[in-house]
């Protein structure tokens, strides 16, 4: 089959969240700024500009440049980064956690779309300038979440103990890990250029954080991506406002709950706390919690006054961490950016903070879902093919696909609903003769409808079932054919990591996937490689 898409709407794997979002319901639209069209990047051009500090451009420039000291920068980063001081300059952004190895495929699909969009949005306004930001999530400290990986159906993980803010971690004992995921790919020219990859991050760099970045600029620098580090004192001095705000009174509690009470008919993502940061230093890191008048790091016997903990902000504002609620507005804060582009999950928990971010008076950014891709190789396709099997087919949950199939294979229709409507039409005369009687018949009547629509539904049920031990072959090449490309059940991008299909494609993957990808179009791409 050819590269194709269907709608995430009727994909299957999307939210109802998230589907009103797309489909714009009007009662959803107070809980967000402009929908991400391309027209609609004015209006928030405009306001960014006239709400953004532009002074917080130069600590941005000096921590990126900080940052990128220790690797080899290309021109267009390089560039970027010198562009982001001019206050015709925006950032469009994505975030990702610090997953071992990238983690899961779809860590490519938010970078790619946050690229791709900034090179739409150079045709559209040429006077301004774009940046694409991936910002490095190196404050999380569930370590749990990232120290896996899935390659063909293995689960590779880095059993080591963590505890404070991931990017902090040291790489030390990775060389073991790669020893053993080595083995796994084989010796062929792409297998040797992920090693070397994978090893130049992991093991020639001493903590996750730079591991990553590294990574990362491998596989992007070309395209000018600028990747971010905020756990930095030199930027959280520009957040130190927002910081005390929040200690003080926390208004992103009162703000955010409000708008959960807006949310009540779908399933709220996340839930704020009273404070919503974190105490953070060395391997540590722990909510604050305000109790008794003294502010407590929780799990440990730290506690400061008032008076206390604003002096420790004023000097030391690195040893504050803003929570999954706080991070966003961090972000809008210290970038001058339009866009934020995340997954389903992401984009419903900024739909919490609109409020939030009025309350504090930060423009609020565009949201859009990142693009989803299911790729497929060749073999796959012709596959899909032979089977006379549709993209959308493949999208069904195994049982439903199953049936459908079944009744597509089969050399009769199994479906009795003419004899189902034959019927009603019988006992349209029967209830007609029990009206002549008494209320005792018609209910002999309804009853007698009830069973023998029943033991149709049942003798349907057993044909369906008779069928597919027929097509047990055919619909075992079927179910095949899903498995491997829905891994465990569950979308590819969420289960895979990119090296199995570098292996495949190599140096062409990430072009192939800039090629096609189309940040904008809210469609679910199928792309065989």
């Amino acid at each position: 089959m050819p590269t194709d898409c269907i709608s995430y709407q009727t994909s299957g794997y999307f939210s109802k969240l998230m589907q009103d979002y797309l489909d714009q319901k009007s009662e959803l639209k107070p809980l967000y700024n402009h929908f991400p069209t391309l027209e609609n990047f004015e209006k928030q051009i405009i306001e960014k500009q006239a709400n953004f500090d532009n002074a917080n451009r130069i600590p941005l420039v000096e921590s990126l440049k900080k940052q990128y000291q220790h690797i080899e920068i290309s021109d267009a980063t390089n560039q970027n980064i010198e562009l982001l001081a001019l206050s015709n300059t925006f950032t469009i952004t994505t975030g990702h956690q610090l997953n071992l190895f990238s983690g899961p495929l779809y860590f490519l699909y938010k970078i790619i779309s946050t690229i791709n969009l900034t090179k739409e949005l150079k045709l559209k306004y040429p006077t301004n300038n774009f940046v694409p930001i991936y910002w490095m999530a190196t404050e999380d400290h569930d370590f749990e979440e990232i120290n896996y990986f899935n390659f063909k159906g293995k689960k590779f993980r880095w059993n080591k103990e963590s505890t404070g803010p991931v990017g902090r971690l040291s790489t030390e004992g990775l060389a073991e890990f790669l020893e053993i995921y080595s083995l796994e790919l084989g010796s062929s020219t792409n297998a040797n250029v992920i090693k070397k990859l994978f090893e130049d991050a992991y093991l020639n760099h001493k903590n996750l954080a730079d591991a990553t970045r590294f990574l990362a600029n491998s596989l992007f620098a070309q395209y000018g991506l600028v990747i971010l580090d905020a756990d930095d004192a030199n930027l959280k001095r520009a957040f130190i406002p927002y910081i005390k705000e929040e200690l003080l009174e926390q208004t992103s509690f009162k703000a955010v709950q409000e708008t959960i009470e807006q949310l009540k008919d779908y399933s709220v993502q996340v839930n704020p706390r009273e404070i919503n940061l974190f105490y953070i230093e060395d391997d540590l890191r722990e909510r604050i919690i305000f109790d008794n008048d003294k502010y407590e790091v929780n799990n440990t016997k730290m506690s400061f006054s008032k008076e206390e903990i604003l002096s420790l902000l004023e000097r030391n504002p690195e040893k504050f961490s803003p929570n999954v609620i706080m991070r966003p507005l961090y972000q809008e804060i210290i970038l001058p950016n339009l866009c934020y582009i995340g997954g389903g999950g992401e984009i419903a928990y900024w739909l919490e903070l609109k409020s939030f971010f009025e309350a504090v008076n930060i423009t609020f950014p565009m949201l859009l879902v990142r693009n989803s891709v299911l790729l497929a190789t060749e073999k796959q396709g012709k596959k899909a093919d032979k089977l006379n099997l549709k993209w959308e087919d493949l999208f069904t949950k195994p049982a439903d696909l199953v049936n459908v199939i079944t009744r597509k294979l089969s050399a009769f229709p199994i479906d009795f609903t003419p004899q189902k409507e034959i019927l009603e039409k019988q006992f349209e005369y029967l209830y007609e003769l029990a009206q002549q009687t008494d209320k005792s018949f018609t209910g002999a009547v309804k009853a007698q409808e009830v069973k023998q629509k029943k033991g149709l539904d049942n003798l349907e049920k057993r044909l369906l079932k008779a069928q597919k031990r027929k097509l047990d072959s055919e619909l075992q090449r079927v179910t095949d054919l899903q498995f491997e490309l829905f891994p465990n059940q569950s979308l590819q991008e969420r289960q895979t990591n990119f090296s199995e299909f570098y292996l495949e494609k190599g140096e062409q993957l990430i072009p192939l996937l800039i090629q096609k990808l189309k940040p904008l179009e809210n469609n679910f791409n199928i792309i065989t490689i």
